[in-house]
């Protein structure tokens, strides 16, 4: 498959993608667990299709140390023991933030407070921006049919 654009290539791309990749650093350097960062990547990449996000993001976690199990359990992690609670109250925000067309009512009070009881003010700031930058470059990637499979760790950082 080729990607219908090459964002590497053109000036307006690049920097738009200068951009991004600051603000991506930004996320990466705040308090919000890596793993758990890694976790909401994923699980948004997931949601959405992603397939270049979802292979940079397995290979990332993985890199880090994180196991195979719970990459595989991801998609089911409602039903899956190997997550902790915060992970869960993370996992479940991002779904809601993601699905937001679906959910007419966007996050529910629920969700938010129980991401609540386990991030602090500057993680959940951390917790919205992620879900809602790989929102944003998932889209970017699925709409312009961004080939998966060859990302090598530590490739954009």
């Amino acid at each position: 498959m080729d990607a219908r654009l090459n964002f590497f290539a053109g000036p307006t791309a690049g920097k738009a993608l200068k951009h991004l990749m600051s603000a991506g650093k930004v996320i990466k350097d705040s308090p919000l667990p890596a793993a758990t960062q890694e976790l909401v990547a994923l699980r948004v990449s997931q949601i959405n299709g992603c397939a270049v996000c979802i292979d940079m993001h397995t290979k990332e976690a993985a890199a880090a140390g994180e196991t195979s199990v719970r990459l595989n359990l991801v998609g089911a992690w409602r039903e899956a023991t190997v997550f902790t609670e915060a992970e869960r109250a993370a996992l479940e925000l991002a779904e809601e933030g993601t699905r937001v067309a679906d959910a007419a009512g966007g996050v529910s009070d629920a969700v938010w407070a129980d991401a609540a009881k386990h991030y602090d003010e500057e993680q959940l700031t951390a917790l919205v921006v992620l879900v809602s930058f790989m929102n944003m470059v998932n889209r970017l990637n699925v709409i312009t049919q961004q080939p998966a499979g060859d990302y090598e760790p530590g490739q954009f950082h």
